[in-house]
């Protein structure tokens, strides 16, 4: 596998760290090499969070992601801080926080992970694993969907079936 740059941002307390470590540790059952780096705001919740994620079939130089392939943008404020480092990969946005600026040259795919965990699991609480959902479908040539999902149980063991679930409607979404 190539160098793949994920970066993940929303703001705090919407599971932007968690979705980072599951996808990380699935890409260590792959037999891959992973670095990832978070950074935040001081606040406790509700302050700005990125995950930097990088993925290879060979050791990595350097664990920045500079030019994101996929960009996972939760919050409005993430599309707009780091929406313009994405040159020639894809955008994955929640339209119910995003509208696309179309000076932004990547590919933009709407999905809206708030709105289906709230209709389909009750709390809003699984829009972070619905997102994980859509990168995995993304990235499925180079880890598997059995890898994700045993990542996720080992990584969140509580909730397993709605994270399942979750995680089955991100993957499906089309």
């Amino acid at each position: 596998m190539k160098r793949t740059e994920i970066l993940v941002s929303g703001f705090g307390g919407q599971g932007v760290v968690r979705l980072g470590q599951i996808f990380s540790t699935a890409a260590v059952y792959e037999g891959l090499f992973t670095t990832m780096l978070v950074s935040h705001g001081t606040e406790t919740r509700g302050g700005y969070v990125r995950s930097q994620i990088v993925v290879s079939g060979s050791p990595i130089d350097s664990p920045v992601v500079e030019t994101p392939d996929y960009f996972c943008a939760m919050s409005k404020a993430a599309y707009t801080k780091f929406g313009a480092l994405v040159t020639q990969g894809t955008i994955i946005f929640d339209p119910g926080y995003i509208e696309p600026d179309p000076g932004f040259r990547a590919q933009h795919t709407a999905l809206p992970a708030r709105e289906m965990a709230v209709q389909e699991l009750g709390r809003d609480i699984f829009a972070n694993i619905i997102f994980l959902g859509m990168l995995g479908q993304q990235l499925k040539t180079a880890i598997s969907k059995e890898s994700l999902l045993q990542a996720l149980a080992a990584r969140v063991p509580k909730f397993v079936e709605e994270n399942r679930q979750a995680f089955e409607f991100g993957y499906k979404f089309v």
